[in-house]
């Protein structure tokens, strides 16, 4: 247990804003995108406009992702610093890890458009066909599993042990998440394929 508290710095309140912060993401725009799908609230506030709304909610993820990571940058800071590879692979590992992460996580973006990667079919804008390019072709969920890359290589870059655990933690949410997620969004497409058949 002592060899935990030498790597963890469990007394840093920055490591549980950060925490807070990963867990509020996508638990807070599930919440927020079901609502759209059965109020259509944030809709009416942009005087009916889906695609406006989901535009809106886009910048909100947008921003509040860039919070969440400058967040965990800063527990970082806060926590010991223990070289985990040595040269020069304590260089090239977290780059090629984050190269790739945002490989991943840019080329869905381009893949899926902004209504499609920001939560539009919670807003009624659905996707003609499902995506089967690059990087769907790859991995089932590229953006979860780019972002989890890009938070193991900031932890190995900076060589903060704890930010392995922080991004194990990220893993975790990212799971449930999409356990709410995708039987979610896949009810929505299968219910748009019913409506087809009836008519």
């Amino acid at each position: 247990m002592d060899a935990f508290f030498t790597i963890v710095n469990v007394s840093a309140t920055s490591l549980y804003v950060s925490l807070l912060s990963i867990a509020f993401n996508p638990t807070a725009w599930n919440i927020v995108a079901r609502n759209e799908y059965r109020n259509k609230t944030i809709t009416r506030i942009f005087g009916g406009s889906a695609r406006y709304g989901c535009y809106f909610l886009a910048i909100m993820i947008f921003s509040f992702g860039m919070l969440r990571d400058h967040l965990y940058q800063r527990a970082l800071s806060d926590q010991p610093r223990v070289p985990m590879l040595s040269a020069p692979y304590d260089t090239l590992v977290p780059i090629v890890l984050f190269a790739i992460g945002q490989l991943f996580v840019v080329t869905s973006t381009w893949a899926l458009g902004i209504t499609g990667t920001f939560l539009g079919d919670y807003f009624g804008i659905l996707m003609d066909h499902r995506v089967q390019g690059f990087p769907f072709n790859v991995l089932r969920d590229p953006m979860y599993v780019g972002s989890t890359m890009c938070f193991i290589a900031t932890a190995l870059w900076y060589e903060r042990p704890a930010g392995l655990l922080v991004t194990l933690y990220v893993y975790i949410v990212y799971i449930i998440a999409l356990r709410f997620e995708g039987p979610f969004t896949d009810m929505i497409y299968s219910k748009r394929a019913s409506t087809k058949k009836a008519l």
